[in-house]
């Protein structure tokens, strides 16, 4: 009896030597405690007077792009840190996030769908393998359920409105919603990339999770930016694909192609920031 209740005692000490160890690995000089508890940074309220002119914009933003792949990278989870969908997505699964239909053409936050609905965004997630019985050389078929391919998600759908605050003096931007896109082949044959749409998230909803994970700073490990932050400073570069228009929001691809459609998207962000300057004299 003694012998046993020296062995419970002696596993209760390694187990609770186990934790402590666990508890006292950190992952780097200090403990980061900052972004876990950081909150977004809140905006300032406009007032409809204020917003004399607007124009809401659809732009795309290409994670391929050196200046976008902060957006793009970690593939995989590296030291608490993951890219812009991962993090989305594990919104979406612990229902801390709402996601919206992006297949429809009423608008961009009508339809909410839930995490088994964004799955069927990829397709079909269960596929066939073959096991081998290495005693008897038999073969079987057997299903698994396949992992979501987070690297085929290579661009962004950004709506945000542009308007100029008379109070400020300043023409103003403000993100409304991000809608991650999925780029890849049907068939590992095809030559054609297919884009699809996955869902829209709601941009002031999901703020405060964005604030909470942050991306690596290429010069200063210290001071990484939060996602958030990335949104807010424009730190990315895209290009604009629709303005709203009398045409129930045709985007530019219906009207012009190739160069032309290059030369739109360029007029209508000109066009947006000459608003401004056009108010000035010199």
């Amino acid at each position: 009896m003694k012998k046993l209740a020296l062995i419970l005692i002696s596993l209760l000490i390694g187990v609770a030597s186990l934790n402590l160890l666990q508890a006292q690995v950190i992952d780097g000089a200090y403990s980061k405690r900052t972004t876990l508890d950081r909150k977004p940074a809140p905006l300032p309220m406009v007032r409809e007077a204020d917003a004399v002119w607007s124009r809401t914009v659809w732009r795309i933003v290409d994670l391929r792009e050196k200046a976008n792949q902060h957006f793009y990278y970690p593939t995989r989870e590296i030291q608490g840190r993951s890219n812009l969908f991962n993090i989305l997505l594990k919104g979406v699964e612990g229902k801390t996030i709402t996601a919206f239909d992006a297949q429809g053409e009423d608008g961009e936050f009508i339809k909410p769908i839930d995490f088994n609905q964004v799955k069927l965004q990829f397709g079909d997630t269960i596929k066939k393998i073959t096991v081998v019985d290495i005693n008897t050389g038999n073969e079987t078929q057997d299903t698994v359920r396949a992992s979501i391919p987070l690297n085929e998600v290579k661009q962004l759908e950004i709506k945000e409105v542009w308007y100029f605050d008379k109070q400020k003096s300043t023409l103003q931007v403000r993100i409304l919603g991000v809608c991650p896109i999925r780029v890849y082949k049907k068939d590992p044959k095809d030559t054609v990339f297919v884009r699809k749409r996955l869902f829209w998230v709601y941009y002031p909803e999901i703020r405060p999770l964005l604030a909470r994970n942050e991306s690596l700073n290429s010069f200063n490990g210290a001071r990484n930016l939060s996602f958030d932050d990335l949104f807010l400073t424009r730190r990315f570069d895209g290009y604009i694909v629709r303005e709203e228009n009398v045409y129930n929001n045709r985007p530019i691809q219906l009207y012009a192609t190739g160069e032309y459609a290059a030369k739109e998207s360029e007029r209508i962000k000109t066009a947006i920031f000459n608003y401004e300057q056009d108010l000035w004299e010199y």
